[in-house]
């Protein structure tokens, strides 16, 4: 049984006596939870339980009673805590039985048996809020005291293929009782505990096309008995592998790197556009050797038409993904754009065939028919999703199907789920009423918004403001530095995501860094084509990137100040539109471009020449360009006034100079801050409402232009001046 730490070749060996020594019995268990799901071969992001009944004191009676804590539902293993567990008193769970056997619409996939979800709160120790787990009863039904369910790819391989109850009988040596497929829940719980109890030498049972379950009396052995199980698996499997032959050998050469690029950053934003036809996704690239030798192989039209097996996968992958018929050696980018359309077609035609020969009377309505998995051979694997998180997962999920696929077919034949089944459980009430039960998604949360400045000022406020919102945030600036600590930052408050997917930069989070100089087209493009590679294209382009040379304090001539600042603040602007609806026009989807002048673009003024002159320029490059880019995207500016505060505009000298200028007290002593907060202070006076302007109140008024609110506005300039006449339009 548990092997040497040395005999570990496709699982990690985490289990550490001198801290889990250390632990309380809950503690525990969150800890086994925690090194289980922190090695994605032992099980995927979001799936699994693991649970432990423990002695606890009853608050009401004070006496000790048998509770179960079990993951609840929506954690996930690697990153849960004690408030992702369900606890509820066993004894209550024992007795639950007995409440359903008595009831008249009981039975396997009746409304009885989903009704039981409802009795779970009922038994809630300490008055948990943690919603359960549909496989709360497993986890209670088995008696020992620790039980970990658990999907690992090497043990799904064997649970998809056609003779998977007698290879479980082979692979672990009589060790694992077999249950065939069934749905999740109480009777499924029910058939579990009856093969525990005829197999009572048993540490486990293999369930068809899900994964497994395990067991045993103390926390440590019980990890010890998971990773025994999945080790055995995954050595059968990799003593039958079949090398350069698996999934038949490779039918397509792979592109290069550059050229696999190169295209993806002209096709991604295509097929975002053809498959947002109801709401837009994001999308998560894998093109590693892992992915590239599935896509071109001999096997794998054959294998992505059966679809994936285990529901963990298929629930965020569909029934199956679209597989484009593509050769890169034949094939131009125009052709690779027919064969999606025409099989994206296809697709929503079958998946409204599926919906309809397997709908139930009670079934929700079809839910968007487009695939959410496309493979493309000599490219990759791309995933589709709500957000960058779902899409990591799903394409995660399709890693995960394609290593199931290579295992059951190294040892026998993969096998899928029966669209009955699979239906059964995509459109299953109780998934249903978890997708109803979801908050509403963010205003922003499909959109792909790039903030050009965003290194400080009024553009890492208003990189903060849209992604408030639910925006994926591209922290753009000419300093890489900059960019990243607001991109960090932005981590920081809202997270990562989850899901391990994604190759390269596609690998991220809602947050990237990007560094850009606006007035070089090749590095704007090069910009664009990290986004694109990162999300799969964009939505709303805010650019808040200017220069402003005081005269004498630049060191350039008046001729130099002119050509920066209109480089800068006119061509710069420009150029990112430009490039921009590159994207825009291949998608198809509605854009917003934002650009940032000035009030001195109306109001002449002493000092400032070159800057009044480029901002007036701007205001027009926006009226330009809202006609240029019309219909598709709407194109306004916002005019700022003396915006002092963490402006890179306003140095301490810039600021000094000015002081001095208007006879404001100030000492040497004064911070920088204290310095420009004066500044501030003087400039409101100017105004009618006598308030100083923030970066704050610029990016409210960024994010209204691209939030949709305005979404019949274009061509025209927003200020934000806190009422300066003299700006007032005329």
């Amino acid at each position: 049984m548990p092997r040497k730490l040395d005999e570990y070749k496709y699982v990690n060996y985490s289990w550490d006596d001198s801290v889990a020594d250390e632990l309380t019995p809950i503690e525990s268990l969150v800890y086994r939870s925690n090194i289980l799901g922190a090695d994605q071969r032992i099980t995927n992001t979001g799936g699994g339980n693991t649970s432990a009944k423990l002695i606890e004191t009853d608050p009401l009676t004070g006496e000790a009673v048998e509770v179960l804590w079990v993951k609840g539902s929506g954690g996930d293993l690697r990153t849960a805590k004690k408030e992702n567990f369900s606890s509820l008193y066993q004894g209550k769970l024992n007795a639950l039985d007995a409440t359903y056997q008595a009831r008249e619409d009981k039975g396997y996939k009746q409304a009885g048996e989903d009704a039981m979800i409802g009795m779970y709160k009922h038994c809630n120790f300490c008055l948990n809020p943690r919603a359960s787990s549909i496989d709360t009863p497993l986890h209670s039904m088995i008696a020992d005291k620790h039980v970990d369910h658990l999907h690992p790819n090497a043990v799904i391989s064997i649970a998809s293929c056609k003779d998977q109850e007698a290879l479980t009988e082979k692979v672990w040596g009589g060790k694992m009782a077999y249950v065939p497929w069934m749905r999740p829940g109480w009777e499924a719980a029910k058939v579990c505990e009856e093969a525990y109890a005829e197999k009572p030498d048993s540490i486990g049972i293999l369930l068809g096309q899900h994964g497994h379950t395990n067991w045993e009396s103390e926390s440590k052995s019980c990890y010890e008995t998971s990773l025994w199980v999945i080790e055995t698996a995954a050595r059968y499997i990799e003593e039958h592998d079949k090398g350069e032959m698996t999934f038949g050998g490779a039918k397509v050469e792979s592109l290069s790197e550059e050229a696999r690029s190169e295209l993806l950053a002209k096709f991604l934003p295509v097929a975002r556009g053809v498959l947002s036809n109801k709401v837009k996704f994001i999308a998560t690239v894998q093109s590693d050797d892992t992915a590239l030798r599935f896509v071109n192989s001999v096997d794998a039209p054959r294998l992505a038409k059966l679809g994936t097996s285990c529901p963990d996968h298929f629930l965020r992958t569909k029934i199956q993904p679209l597989y484009v018929d593509y050769n890169p050696k034949t094939d131009d980018f125009d052709a690779l754009v027919e064969k999606l359309n025409s099989g994206i077609e296809q697709y929503r035609v079958e998946y409204a065939q599926y919906y309809n020969s397997c709908k139930r009377d009670d079934s929700p309505a079809m839910r968007d028919p487009s695939p959410t998995v496309i493979l493309i051979p000599g490219v990759g694997i791309i995933g589709w999703g709500k957000n960058k998180s779902e899409s990591r997962v799903t394409t995660e999920f399709y890693n995960c199907a394609i290593e199931v696929m290579r295992g059951a077919e190294a040892i026998s034949e993969y096998t899928a789920l029966p669209q009955q089944e699979a239906f059964d459980i995509e459109y299953w009430a109780l998934e249903e009423a978890k997708l109803q039960r979801m908050p509403k998604e963010a205003p922003l949360a499909r959109d792909v918004v790039v903030v050009i400045g965003a290194g400080d000022g009024i553009g890492k406020e208003t990189a903060f403001r849209v992604a408030k919102e639910g925006a994926h945030v591209v922290c753009a600036d000419l300093r890489f530095e900059a960019a990243q600590k607001t991109a960090d930052e932005l981590t920081a408050i809202y997270g990562q995501g989850i899901g391990v997917a994604g190759t390269g930069i596609s690998g991220c989070g809602p947050a990237i860094a990007q560094e850009v100089n606006i007035t070089d087209r090749e590095t704007v493009q090069q910009m664009f084509k990290e986004v694109t590679m990162a999300y799969g294209g964009i939505d709303k382009v805010i650019v808040t990137a200017g220069v402003f040379l005081a005269p004498g304090q630049s060191g350039m001539s008046d001729d130099e100040q002119f050509d920066v600042s209109f480089a800068v603040n006119v061509k710069g602007g420009y150029i990112v539109g430009t490039e921009a609806n590159k994207i825009w026009q291949s998608q198809g989807l509605k854009g917003a471009l934002v650009l940032t002048t000035s009030v001195n673009a109306a109001v002449s003024k002493k000092g400032s020449l070159a800057y009044d002159t480029s901002k007036a320029a701007a205001n027009h490059l926006v009226r330009e360009l809202a006609v240029e880019l019309s219909p598709l995207v709407n194109v306004n500016g916002l005019a700022p006034a003396t915006v002092v505060k963490g402006s890179t505009m306003f140095p301490r000298d810039r600021v000094v100079a000015s002081l001095t200028k208007y006879n404001v007290e100030f000492t040497e002593q004064d911070s920088d801050d204290e310095l420009r907060d004066k500044l501030a202070n003087f400039y409101a006076q100017r105004t009618l409402t006598k308030q100083p302007i923030t970066p704050e109140d610029q990016a409210e008024a960024a994010y209204l232009l691209v939030s949709g609110q305005l979404s019949k506005t274009t061509g025209q300039i927003i200020s934000v001046d806190g009422g300066l006449h003299e700006a007032f339009l005329r």
